[in-house]
């Protein structure tokens, strides 16, 4: 293992680290990440060099790092574009009033890109068609069984399975995590796949469609124009912040039109600030294929 390696960045714009990377944690019990009380972060990932522990904390307008492992040159040189240095939130401009407030409420809100297009796609087939808690059991399970404790201070963090290892999960460690058969194959087959060289071609694959494309490209390479189409609360988030009322899927395309090209920041937007309904009918169970 490498020692610790250090950086410093200065932003020059407003910046919320703690909602900017947010989008990357799945539920308070992520093994990958953890938040600390003052706003800082850390992140454990499995880089083009191996694995690697990344801690970020705001200080002043600067962002202090630390990274360890084999990977720690990769997140030391890529954590700015993580944090949305490539981003450019001026993009959406709109005399929409709905927009606009939001867009004031949450200036340091950015649209970062992780640069791991695999972690990003397991995560996104994990959640096709559950709830997120179940998603996010399975997840943590095999991360914990068949990653690795991460390098460096936090004891509490894993790193994933690289994208080859995937595929070698025997079938009932990925029922013991919850993951049924369909999403356990759609992983599997992929693994065989380099997907890092690009999300282009994700829905050439059996088993992605738009939702998971989607969501790959929004956290993966920051395409401020992705909009995960299929999801089963999305819709009613985005109707009701911009008109005050639930919208299917075709509504919610048809309310994004106007945005073309940052339809995704708006979508995040409408996320961090948006408006949901008071839960009143139905919600989607949460499985357990463990029992079955």
């Amino acid at each position: 293992m490498t020692g610790t390696l250090t950086r410093t960045w200065s932003p020059g714009f407003a910046l919320d680290l703690p909602t900017t990377i947010g989008t990357h944690r799945r539920g308070s019990g992520d093994p990958t990440m953890r938040f600390d009380a003052d706003g800082s972060v850390w992140r454990a990932s499995h880089t083009p060099d191996g694995p690697g522990t990344l801690y970020l904390r705001r200080r002043g307008g600067d962002v202090d790092a630390r990274a360890w492992g084999p990977g720690a040159a990769w997140l030391i040189e890529q954590f700015p574009d993580l944090l949305g240095a490539a981003d450019d939130p001026e993009s959406l401009r709109t005399d929409h009033p709905v927009v606009a407030r939001m867009q004031q409420r949450a200036p340091g809100l950015r649209i970062g890109r992780s640069a791991r297009v695999w972690e990003s796609l397991v995560l996104a087939v994990l959640e096709q068609k559950v709830v997120g808690t179940e998603a996010w059991r399975a997840w943590r399970y095999l991360v914990r069984r068949h990653g690795e404790p991460a390098p460096g201070p936090n004891s509490a963090l894993f790193v994933p399975p690289p994208r080859r290892e995937w595929a070698s999960i025997p079938s009932w460690e990925w029922h013991r995590s919850g993951a049924e058969p369909v999403r356990m194959r759609t992983i599997v087959r992929a693994a065989a796949m380099d997907v890092e060289r690009g999300a282009d071609h994700l829905r050439s694959l059996r088993g992605i469609g738009p939702w998971t494309a989607a969501e790959v490209r929004r956290r993966a390479v920051g395409d401020p124009d992705a909009v995960p189409v299929g999801d089963y609360h999305l819709p009613t988030v985005v109707g009701h912040t911009l008109i005050g009322e639930a919208v299917d899927d075709a509504g919610m395309l048809e309310l994004l039109e106007p945005f073309a090209g940052q339809r995704g920041r708006v979508v995040r937007l409408c996320e961090v600030c948006g408006t949901r309904p008071a839960r009143r009918g139905p919600r989607m169970s949460v499985r357990d294929y463990r029992a079955m």
